[in-house]
């Protein structure tokens, strides 16, 4: 297999919309977040249940364990968007990964791309990560596409990897290595 070129450096300003803004997630956002995991089209994307709770959220929050940050993206004052980098320890300390999801009503307008641009460069620039890795099921062509053009690549497929909606589900695992 012939080798990637390397992955240039991401600058996630330059994938701001318009208005957007993304900052750390605070227990007062429990509610909008809550209501963003229910809506059927993130749920879809995630490995989230049906009826997440404002207080499950709240506490999620509040007792988030040690290297894990939690970003929204609000626009207008709502929150359409969130993503987390769990960091890992030990032998893996150079490895992170990354979960996310975009508000159904605000698809596909940049907000994923800047998440997920923030998250790199954080993860680049501040963590010294040299590994992101992500799941992600191999129906949901918009995000594979987005993580492919920050460099991610399909490691492999978890065959029957989650239970959504009556039906097991296969899963591409894919990884951004940072030269």
């Amino acid at each position: 297999m012939a080798e990637a070129p390397p992955t240039p450096p991401i600058r996630y300003r330059q994938y701001l919309p318009e208005g957007l803004s993304i900052r750390g997630r605070v227990p007062s956002d429990a509610p909008e977040i809550a209501a963003l995991h229910n809506m059927p089209g993130y749920r879809n994307g995630t490995l989230r249940l049906p009826h997440h709770t404002p207080d499950e959220v709240r506490k999620g929050i509040e007792n988030a364990p040690t290297g894990y940050i939690n970003l929204v993206a609000v626009l207008d004052g709502r929150i359409v968007g969130d993503i987390g980098l769990s960091r890992f320890l030990g032998r893996r300390a150079h490895v992170g990964s990354v979960g996310m999801g975009v508000h159904d009503d605000y698809q596909r307008r940049g907000i994923g791309r800047a998440l997920l641009g923030e998250v790199i460069m954080m993860a680049d620039d501040w963590y010294n990560l040299r590994r992101l890795e992500l799941t992600v099921f191999i129906d949901n062509a918009p995000a594979i596409a987005l993580y492919e053009s920050f460099g991610f690549e399909r490691e492999g497929t978890h065959r029957q990897f989650a239970y959504r909606a009556g039906a097991y589900v296969d899963a591409y695992a894919m990884a951004r290595i940072r030269p």
